[in-house]
This record gives C-alpha cells, sequence and structure tokens, in this order.
C-alpha cells in the first residue's frame, strides 16, 4: 500500500512542497497576492499630529503656487516628512532637518503662506528651536 500524504512521494511525482515561508507565496501563472496588515496606525505624539496636519495644508496650498525648483523639491520633502510620519508614528531628525532647509531654499513660497509657516514653526518646535 502507497503512502499518498508522504513528502518524499510528492516530490518524486515533481509535486511542490513549501515549508517556512516569511511571506506571501504564489506558483504559475496569473496568480494574485494580496498582503493585508492587520493593527492600528503608530501612536503620534500631538506635535507630530500638528506637523502632518500642517504639511498636508501646505501641500495643498503648494498647488496653487507656480512650480519652481526650490517647490518641487519642497513638495517632495513634505511628502517624504507625511509618508514618514504616516508609517512610524514620527519624522526623525534627519527628515526635519532636510524638510527645514527644503523651506529655507523655497523662502520666498513657503515664507508667505501660513500653512508654510506653520509647517517652519511645528519642525522648529520639534528641533528644539
Amino acid at each position: 500500500m502507497a503512502d499518498t500524504g508522504s513528502d518524499s512521494n510528492d516530490r518524486a511525482r515533481g509535486g511542490i512542497h513549501v515549508t517556512n515561508t516569511g511571506g506571501n507565496v504564489t506558483i504559475g501563472d496569473n496568480n494574485t497576492v494580496t498582503n493585508t496588515v492587520g493593527g492600528t496606525q503608530p501612536a503620534r505624539d500631538p506635535q507630530q499630529e500638528e506637523l502632518l496636519q500642517a504639511i498636508r495644508r501646505l501641500r495643498a496650498d503648494l498647488g496653487g503656487v507656480v512650480a519652481s525648483e526650490q517647490t518641487t523639491a519642497l513638495d517632495e520633502e513634505l511628502s517624504d516628512a507625511e509618508d514618514e510620519i504616516e508609517g512610524t508614528g514620527r519624522a526623525g531628525t534627519g527628515r526635519l532637518t532636510r524638510l527645514r532647509q527644503a523651506l529655507a531654499d523655497a523662502g520666498a513660497v513657503s515664507g508667505i503662506l501660513a500653512s508654510g509657516v506653520a509647517v517652519a514653526q511645528a519642525v522648529g518646535a520639534l528641533l528644539g528651536g
């Protein structure tokens, strides 16, 4: 009597045996893998939440100004900071420093927009000055 449930029999017949995966596995054509991560967003302290909201307002306001190299770079830094806060719950010191520099580089635009001033103040508070 053959042991049809044996791993060695499956391998001998050309079967596929996958064990100890650390992620999703798909084999064959036209497969789809969906990875759903459960859980909640990382907790944010009030200063990080204030910065996130100010970043969102400034990004929206930047949509109404004539784009320049400086405003494009600023928007990219704002986007990266937004992603970091959403993903980890906080923007790190390096990110805040780059954001402060991008604000300074786009000074004329970010200085006249109330949302730009709010981001600069929130960054300053988080960096301690």
